[in-house]
């Protein structure tokens, strides 16, 4: 039964503490054989520390929630609303779609996108989140449905997204799905 206690400095909202105590609690899990009923994980706070000679007195910034992030910038997408979706883009974003086709400009993706269907739609089954230590990789899976350019509607094709996020960016976006080529 572990029972992990977090030092943080004052400033942290109550969310951000939640969200570091439940991710704790389940790392824990992955290497100790242990209920959640019987994990325990508290945060307590310091009024300062000192760290090479620097006294400290509040905690520093947090990581946005990656997978609410790439949801987001994917109905922005959705909404073809450009200037949106790039506030969630890294300057060297990268996406990479079956066939090997890669892009790093949102213009490019409505345009290969135009000439391939009139209308899609992504209806999202799964979304997980992991984590590195330099940020997240968000994987999104699901069907796709909408309209091909000669007017045959299409529904139910499988589709993969793997999201790279780094300091509250998308650098890099991964695409696999069944449409026809």
């Amino acid at each position: 039964m572990p029972v992990i206690s977090v030092t943080l400095l004052p400033g942290y909202p109550t969310e951000v503490q939640e969200r570091l105590v439940q991710r704790i609690a389940i790392a824990a899990r992955s290497v100790i054989s242990a209920a959640p009923a019987g994990t325990t994980v508290f945060v307590n706070e310091a009024s300062t520390y000192q760290r090479d000679n620097q006294s400290f007195t509040k905690g520093g910034p947090s990581r946005p929630v990656a997978s609410e992030l790439v949801l987001s910038f994917l109905s922005a997408i959705q909404e073809r609303n450009l200037e949106k979706a790039k506030n969630f883009l890294a300057p060297d974003f990268s996406m990479c779609f079956p066939t090997g086709v890669r892009m790093t400009q949102l213009h490019e993706l409505i345009q290969w996108g135009q000439s391939r269907y009139k209308k899609i739609e992504k209806i999202f089954e799964t979304i997980d989140e992991c984590w590195t230590g330099e940020g997240a990789v968000v994987f999104c899976s699901g069907t796709l449905s909408g309209v091909f350019n000669d007017d045959q509607p299409f529904e139910k094709i499988r589709f993969i997204d793997r999201f790279e996020v780094v300091d509250g960016l998308i650098l890099k976006q991964d695409v696999w799905n069944d449409l026809r080529p």
